[in-house]
């Protein structure tokens, strides 16, 4: 039987060669496999192909008329929302749970700063569609289930517009 060479565990390593923490990688790795499932968890943009991404404040809802919002813990707002979370990533960047209850499928993202919320709306900006955007939260779901939400634990809803091609194009 011939002997075949073992493969060697090289590191990851990043710019200018410098080893990469492992952890850093998996977090990396957890927000784009986060974004590229974001197009399966979600209603379509429909037929706008040139579209920009800013959201225009006539397709914007308000927060309840109480003005309450829900603290950017995926275990909060899945509790408020009638579910128990199975917790997808765990990053440094974000957090985000599934929740599956008998009416709906969906997704809930918290982030530790704004700005993660934000980079994470222009991300999904390419796909479009609808989401609940609280303070340093972001629930994904069907767009007729988000009013129900919004009313459970504040936010915002906001359409995107897709900026890809459409079935059309």
């Amino acid at each position: 039987m011939p002997h075949l060479p073992e493969q060697s565990q090289q590191p990851v390593r990043g710019r200018g060669g410098r080893r990469l923490p492992a952890d850093r990688w998996v977090r990396g790795a957890a927000l784009a496999v986060s974004l590229a499932v974001l197009p399966l968890v979600t209603a379509c943009g429909g037929g706008e192909s040139d579209a920009a991404a800013v959201v225009d404040p006539s397709e914007m809802s308000a927060a309840p008329a109480a003005g309450v919002e829900a603290p950017a813990r995926v275990e909060v707002i899945a509790s408020l929302t009638g579910c128990k979370p199975k917790i997808r990533i765990e990053a440094e960047e974000l957090r985000q749970g599934v929740c599956h209850t008998k009416e709906v499928d969906y997704l809930i993202t918290t982030f530790p700063e704004e700005r993660f919320t934000e980079v994470w709306l222009d991300s999904a900006a390419v796909y479009g569609g609808k989401y609940l955007v609280g303070e340093r939260w972001i629930v994904s779901a069907r767009p007729e289930m988000l009013e129900g939400f919004r009313d459970k634990i504040g936010g915002t809803v906001r359409e995107l517009r897709g900026t890809g091609p459409t079935a059309g194009s």
